[in-house]
């Protein structure tokens, strides 16, 4: 067996022993595990108040884009750090490549803006 093939059956094997031993820890905490059910173990529970009303409520979609529009943004930061620790050896083209990807993204934000989506209601 080649030497790459064994790194991945190692890699394999620990995927495998990790999956078992979750397993196993699940099945014995089931096991041992205390079962006493109550009416009041099954109501919702919210924040310590107690359910009233109806429980289907509709949410304004500007929060999903707002929130979508935060993890873009943070995602971007992933992107830009590893830039920034090695600039240096990029040079002339990392600095433009890193421009135009900023420059992408801030078209986004002014799309996003320009549409309302940033406004908080």
């Amino acid at each position: 067996m080649s030497e790459f093939l064994r790194s991945y059956l190692v890699v394999a094997i620990f995927g495998g022993l990790g999956v078992v031993v979750v397993g196993a820890f699940l099945g014995i905490a089931r096991i041992f595990r205390p079962v006493r059910p109550t009416p009041e173990k099954v109501l919702n529970y919210e924040s310590g108040v107690d359910p009233s009303g109806n429980m289907w409520s509709q949410s304004n979609i500007r929060y999903y884009v707002f929130a979508l529009l935060f993890v873009l943004f943070d995602v971007e930061a992933v992107f830009i750090f590893p830039w920034a620790t090695r600039l240096e050896a990029l040079g002339l083209f990392g600095l433009v490549e890193m421009a135009i990807f900023v420059f992408i993204l801030l078209l986004g934000l002014v799309y996003a803006w320009r549409k309302g989506m940033l406004k908080w209601v």
